[in-house]
């Protein structure tokens, strides 16, 4: 059996004073998950808000408890290493 996880992570980027300051904090923690979790991620939602960002993690397999555990470390990753956002 085919299982899709899906994570949804909702970004406030305070300090970002233009979309090239959102695009950095955003391109740098897609990057980071991709890498570190092996999951695909796509920005979703508020492309053309510069303090904000809705990002999409998915991930398939065939365990279940795999992935669910796979998506919580990635959130907590993405709270960890991105101190200056607030992620919920």
């Amino acid at each position: 059996m085919v299982v899709i996880a899906l994570l949804t992570l909702d970004i406030h980027i305070p300090h970002a004073q233009s979309l090239k300051d959102k695009r950095m904090v955003v391109r740098s923690l897609k990057d980071r998950l991709r890498a570190k979790f092996n999951v695909a991620v796509s920005e979703v939602d508020h492309q053309e808000l510069w303090q904000r960002s809705q990002l999409s993690v998915v991930t398939v397999g065939s365990d279940e408890s795999f992935l669910h555990k796979v998506l919580e470390q990635a959130a907590e990753d993405a709270e960890r290493t991105a101190p200056e956002c607030t992620i919920h």
